[in-house]
């Protein structure tokens, strides 16, 4: 069947729909994404956030391909007629222009370090998942 998306918020309960229909569970498809089931958690719960690469790869996953299509419209609602002879003015070639030259290193003010961290300072990085 097919699902017309006209808006970003559509997406999420088709995206459900599609994972529950294929018997999935969000931690079964994770399994297959190598992603935690939170990190996909995730991505169902805002999908228009995520990276449309991530969202092929569920689709995949899913085996749901993406259609696009123009919308129909309403008889003599089409495209307004465009007068192409102001479409097709020449556009002045560009000048080339110099760069400002760069002060000289000695010219330039020491940046201060804002990575010293005093002695002892336990430092956590937050594990990302490359999907």
């Amino acid at each position: 069947m097919d699902y017309a998306i006209k808006t970003l918020s559509q997406l999420r309960p088709i995206l459900l729909g599609f994972r529950k229909s294929a018997g999935l569970t969000q931690a079964a498809v994770a399994e297959l994404l190598g992603i935690t089931q939170q990190s996909y958690a995730q991505l169902e719960a805002n999908p228009a956030s995520a990276s449309v690469e991530r969202l092929f790869k569920v689709m995949r996953l899913l085996n749901v391909e993406l259609r696009m299509s123009q919308a129909s419209s309403a008889p003599g609602s089409g495209p307004a007629q465009t007068d192409t002879s102001k479409l097709q003015r020449q556009i002045p070639a560009a000048r080339k222009v110099k760069p400002p030259s760069a002060p000289n290193r000695a010219d330039r003010a020491p940046k201060a370090s804002s990575s010293k961290q005093p002695l002892g300072a336990i430092t956590t990085k937050k594990k990302r998942e490359n999907w």
